[in-house]
């Protein structure tokens, strides 16, 4: 019985080109109790690796962060999967706009103490005491009146590629680092009316529960993030309030929403909004690098990667294992 993906990089993507069906790429969260998450997490790998399925998946005591993809023809029984769990059942799940077979090679599910790297102390404040949800709709129209705050509450590498029109961006590196910062920039403004936005909903749960517990009155956050926001309003045929890429914690770094290009590459400073991680993985820093500068340092962040990782390659050492990206959602 496994438990545990044992196949390496060239021989996850060889069964993935083999695969003759298509994939489903979606997120979901939920702040559940989970009593045993060792023991729920176990039975959750083997019963999606059953399906075939592959992603990312924190496990916590307080619920269960997830991203991943389904392939179609597994996707009734994935749901039904779904429901038969009392904690994933009736889960408001959200599906990406673009679906890509390589979005993920493998599935991954593991324990974690909390479902989002917050850097919070849950106990000196109410997490149960969020601000108000708003469907897509809602904020599409919100969003678009002049006394109203947009935050977004993502990372500045996700928001430089992609962002609500007129939305304040805090240039913060860690949510911890952001949610602090939005509390002492907005502390004179308690009474606007606050829409706050993610990328799937997740981190709007801790932040306006922080922003509510600091005495702002009328916090609001977009339910199901900028993925359930995309998929409504290109259902319903309206013009998005979100411009660029949404960038996604998978194999494709992003999604595109509108053909606008926000970003500029790391080394020569062209339009570009492409992330990759610096080919030298010891650094292994996110980057927006264009194809240009891309093939100039062999997809590396700077000169000095590339040179590196040029006489990493002469020696034929083995590469040393990088860390894992944190999933937010």
């Amino acid at each position: 019985m496994a438990l545990y993906n044992k196949l390496g990089r060239p021989q996850l993507l060889a069964r993935l080109q083999a695969e003759d069906f298509e994939r489903r790429t979606l997120s979901f969260y939920r702040y559940v109790n989970i009593a045993d998450p060792d023991m729920f997490r176990d039975a959750l790998y083997l019963a999606l690796d059953a399906l075939r399925c592959n992603g990312r998946i924190y496990v916590a005591r307080e619920g269960i962060n997830a991203q991943m993809n389904v392939p179609e023809h597994h996707i009734k029984d994935f749901l039904d999967y779904m429901d038969s769990l009392p904690e994933l059942r009736d889960m408001p799940l959200k599906w990406a706009i673009e679906d890509q077979r390589e979005s993920f090679l493998k599935l991954i599910v593991r324990v974690r103490p909390k479902i989002v790297a917050d850097g919070l102390n849950d106990g000196v404040f109410d997490t149960t005491n969020v601000g108000s949800h708003l469907s897509p709709l809602e904020f599409h129209e919100l969003s678009q009146k002049e006394d109203v705050l947009v935050v977004d509450m993502r990372n500045a590498y996700e928001s430089e590629v992609g962002h609500f029109v007129n939305a304040w961006c805090p240039p913060a590196d860690t949510f911890r680092e952001e949610i602090e910062l939005v509390v002492d920039k907005l502390k004179e403004k308690k009474d606007q009316k606050i829409l706050l936005y993610c990328t799937g909903g997740v981190r709007c749960e801790k932040a306006s529960a922080w922003l509510r517990h600091h005495g702002f009155k009328d916090v609001n956050q977009l339910h199901g993030g900028i993925i359930a926001y995309a998929a409504e309003i290109k259902q319903r045929g309206l013009e998005p309030r979100f411009i660029g890429k949404n960038f996604v914690f998978d194999e494709r770094l992003g999604e595109r929403i509108t053909p606008h290009v926000l970003g500029k590459c790391s080394s020569c400073g062209c339009a570009c909004d492409t992330h990759t991680n610096c080919a030298w993985d010891p650094c292994h820093e996110l980057i927006i690098l264009c194809p240009s500068c891309s093939k100039k340092h062999q997809g590396c962040c700077s000169s000095a990667c590339s040179e590196k990782l040029q006489a990493h390659n002469k020696a034929g050492e083995p590469m040393a294992q990088t860390p894992e990206s944190v999933l937010s959602l």
